[in-house]
């Protein structure tokens, strides 16, 4: 009952939210104008659900036409709505309507275009210096991935794009916080094999996101593991005699257990999928957290709502004594697009604290 409400809920709001786009965007327009808007959100505003189920029940190959489509509606109609809120506040200054509404058309058409462009580039390579306490080398270098989504819309040629990225950069360790697959194993084993190619000299390290919970964990643990991809379970270990690296699962979020034991003598470092996680962290003495899930909102003006659940939505930041870097995402999810933000590889070079 409770789960029919909510879907009725979802349902309704989003039929409210496409006619206010058609009210503000579209009624306004001259014909043929007004007949094609009217056509476009007809078809599309009750489809997205529609595109969504079907393209999730097929195999990858079948799939991803239908969650282009579903996708890439819901990242323009995100900003057909921002740009019916700014006509409407427009002409009650007014403006026109239907030049304020052409030019909002116009802007949201163009600005989820702009999406689409940014994330078909290479990732970018995001660097950052770290200065920590008690680090016994002179410079530590880790490259830091997350949230990578190999899935219907991210395949293997973006995955050996990423590869070649970071071992370009010639690491000392990789680490991956979350959300590397979004689909089944069977289906997705071809495209996430580049990543055996993955090369550090002190080994490649990962924790669980939410979405490796979404699919069979055991079977994908277990081919990660294969892959020469460490996987962290409320543990730490001592990575080329400079930290200790410590991670938790998304299912238990045990910090406490996770650094239990560690060398007081050498930097702490934890993978953690959330950023909120740093509350735990700090009490736990950790030096750096490393983090995704937000993807840095992926989407602007979403980032900002992103800051009412994370402490931090994306960059470095420090709280007490704790740094904490939090990724913008090595990949996407949902609409396949980034506006205000980048798919991100994380190049950290970890610096003795003078």
């Amino acid at each position: 009952m409770r789960r029919g409400f909510r879907i009725w809920m979802a349902y309704s709001l989003l039929g409210a939210l496409h006619v206010y786009i058609w009210w503000r965007l579209v009624a306004p327009l001259p014909a043929p104008w007004w007949h094609l808007g009217t056509a476009t959100v007809a078809l599309f505003g009750p489809s997205f659900p529609f595109l969504i189920k079907r393209g999730k029940q097929r195999p990858r190959a079948q799939a991803r036409p239908w969650l282009l489509v579903g996708y890439g509606w819901f990242g323009l109609a995100n900003y057909l709505l921002l740009g019916a809120a700014a006509s409407h506040i427009a002409v009650a200054f007014g403006a026109d309507a239907s030049i304020a509404a052409a030019t909002a058309v116009t802007a949201a058409i163009g600005v989820a275009g702009y999406g689409l462009v940014h994330v078909a580039r290479a990732p970018t390579v995001v660097r950052v210096r770290v200065p920590l306490g008690k680090l016994p080398v002179p410079a530590y270098r880790v490259v830091h991935l997350s949230d990578v989504h190999i899935g219907a819309l991210i395949g293997r040629a973006y995955a050996e794009k990423v590869v070649r990225e970071v071992n370009a950069l010639a690491p000392d360790l990789i680490v991956i916080t979350g959300d590397l697959i979004d689909g089944e194993l069977r289906e997705l084993q071809e495209h996430i094999e580049p990543l055996r190619g993955l090369r550090a000299r002190d080994g490649v390290f990962a924790v669980t996101g939410n979405h490796e919970y979404y699919w069979d964990t055991a079977n994908w643990l277990a081919h990660l593991r294969s892959l020469g991809i460490r996987v962290l379970h409320d543990e730490h270990v001592v990575v080329g005699g400079a930290l200790s690296l410590a991670g938790i699962d998304d299912a238990t979020e045990d910090v406490a257990r996770a650094v239990a034991g560690r060398d007081p003598a050498l930097p702490l470092v934890l993978l953690a999928h959330y950023p909120r996680t740093i509350t735990r962290a700090v009490l736990a003495g950790v030096d750096l957290q490393l983090s995704g899930h937000t993807h840095g909102g992926q989407l602007l003006p979403l980032g900002w709502l992103a800051r009412l659940f994370d402490p931090r939505v994306a960059g470095l930041g420090r709280f007490g004594d704790t740094w904490l870097y939090v990724s913008q995402g090595t990949g996407f999810w949902g609409p396949p697009m980034r506006v205000g933000t980048s798919c991100e590889i994380g190049l950290l070079t970890l610096v003795p604290r003078p």
